[in-house]
């Protein structure tokens, strides 16, 4: 077995693939400190800079001190403390729904909402850019899943209107879908998906983990900003990203979260997530609903639309992006590394992203744009990039 791994690894390193952790010893704002080297990362999530804030960690501190720094159970055992009960009240509130349920992260809240509602005959129908979470519950279901081509509404519509003839009169059918995909920062169009979803009553399931914090009047997402919350059946989010803690939720009709409570495998047998990170998701809640939170928003969209700016006079492909999330198209995998590589000795942390994260000769540089950017970090991008733009890899 080990020499087939060695061989595999070294099949990948041959290729370009090879990934290897880097270690973060400090951090400060929008800089890391990696190798004792300070380097401004543009590929942090954390899009308000919440994850840093005083009254956050504050929150998270006296929390532990009274609870202490793990919950030493499961949820339905002795897991679920006061701030756990308080932290899934204030998601609902903020997501105006009925409940909530927190989970340990956004993959396990995918995982456990569909694999404990789909069942065997019924059908999936999923975006091709879905993230990994979305892709692995659907498969772990064992029903029958039809992916339709990227944002592509008539591929989808056709599928439909096509009842697979494996499934049975009572199946239920799924549109499963990102609302901001995370390798191209494009958005779904959620207006005709829940209109197709009507005409032909499938359920509707949206992730809104890069949405959440960062689109809509009242930082709801995508379903807020374009005005079909009331027509989706199922919302999912994460708290680790404009959130800046860790955890993922769901939220929906009391219903919905009972049944998931009672059937859900990845929430039944895990131990919770410490109090503290429930109380550190209360804070930044509360700080995203105030003048605070606007303003923050105000400077990331502030710093994402000056880049995007600049780089399409360089005439860079941005792909169809509409968030902080920026994508540089180059299509090369070794050519992106190289950039990345160069981009990292100019004191700049923007990793390449290749396959098999994206498909053959769409590798990629990532960037991600935060309220703790300042437009001097902006500059120097763009001025690294320019500065590199017309030059080949060496050999």
């Amino acid at each position: 077995m080990l020499d087939y791994l060695k061989n595999e690894l070294q099949e990948l390193n041959r290729e370009g693939l090879i990934r290897k952790l880097r270690v973060i010893s400090a951090l400060k704002g929008a800089y890391i400190k990696i190798d004792n080297k300070w380097l401004i990362s543009f590929c942090s999530n954390d899009y308000l800079g919440l994850a840093q804030h005083p009254k956050v960690k504050k929150a998270m501190l006296e929390t532990t001190r009274r609870f202490g720094a793990g919950a030493g159970s499961a949820r339905l055992l002795s897991g679920t403390t006061l701030l756990h009960h308080k932290v899934e009240q204030e998601l609902a509130k903020f997501k105006k729904t009925e409940d909530a349920i927190f989970f340990t992260s956004g993959y396990v809240a995918n995982l456990s909402v569909i694999t404990s509602l789909v069942k065997k005959d019924d059908i999936l129908l999923c975006d091709e850019l879905n993230h990994a979470s979305l892709i692995d519950a659907t498969r772990l279901t064992g029903a029958n899943i039809r992916v339709y081509r990227h944002c592509d509404m008539d591929h989808l519509e056709r599928l439909l209107s096509n009842r697979d003839s494996r499934s049975t009169l009572n199946a239920l059918r799924y549109i499963i879908t990102d609302t901001i995909f995370s390798m191209d920062g494009d958005s779904a169009p959620l207006k005709e998906i829940t209109r197709l979803s009507r005409k032909y009553g499938a359920c509707t399931i949206v992730d809104e983990a890069h949405a959440t914090g960062v689109f809509g009047k009242n930082a709801r997402g995508i379903a807020e900003e374009s005005n079909t919350e009331d027509r989706i059946d199922i919302i999912i989010g994460t708290a680790s990203k404009a959130l800046g803690i860790v955890g993922g939720f769901v939220t929906g009709k009391n219903v919905l979260t009972d049944y998931i409570r009672n059937k859900a495998r990845q929430f039944i047998f895990t131990t919770a997530l410490p109090a503290g990170v429930c109380a550190g998701v209360i804070a930044s809640l509360s700080i995203l609903q105030g003048k605070e939170g606007s303003d923050l928003r105000a400077k990331l969209w502030e710093n994402t639309d000056y880049l995007k700016s600049q780089l399409l006079k360089m005439e860079f492909d941005l792909r169809k992006s509409v968030s902080p999330i920026v994508p540089i198209l180059l299509g090369d995998t070794r050519k992106t590394i190289w950039f990345s590589h160069e981009l990292y000795r100019k004191g700049l942390y923007v990793p390449a992203i290749r396959p098999p994260t994206v498909p053959q000769d769409a590798s990629r540089l990532r960037i991600t744009l935060t309220a703790m950017h300042s437009k001097k970090d902006i500059n120097l991008l763009l001025q690294t990039l320019q500065r590199i733009v017309n030059r080949d890899p060496p050999r």
